[in-house]
């Protein structure tokens, strides 16, 4: 399973940026998509969560800025980033829980990362 994250890139702040990442690879059902971001020095943090029902979950930081949604036909999870500043520049990577068949029947589970993608707000 690979997770493909796009859309980063440079901001004034009060900007926008929409970052995109398609999953792809052995899937049987995907359940919650996340986008995380890291900062150097820190741990990495929740940004949103959604799970494959629709019910989201936001850090404080971003609550009102930044919408998260996906499309679970094209395994595709967005993340639309409004009202930008300087603090939200970080690596911001995707997560998904997975749900493979590797056999009629045998499932496996397991989560996984994307490569990360930068975003960069400057003031």
């Amino acid at each position: 399973v690979q997770l493909q994250a796009s859309g980063g890139g440079l901001v004034q702040a009060g900007g926008s940026l929409r970052l995109s990442c398609a999953a792809s690879g052995s899937i049987f059902i995907i359940d919650a998509m996340a986008w995380y971001r890291q900062v150097p020095g820190k741990e990495r943090e929740l940004v949103a969560r959604m799970t494959r029902s629709g019910t989201t979950t936001y850090s404080d930081s971003v609550k009102g800025r930044f919408t998260i949604s996906r499309d679970n036909a094209r395994k595709t999870v967005d993340l639309q980033m409004n009202s930008l500043v300087p603090e939200d520049t970080a690596v911001y990577y995707c997560n998904a829980d997975v749900t493979s068949q590797e056999s009629p029947w045998k499932f496996t589970s397991n989560n996984y990362w994307g490569q990360g993608t930068l975003v960069t707000v400057s003031s």
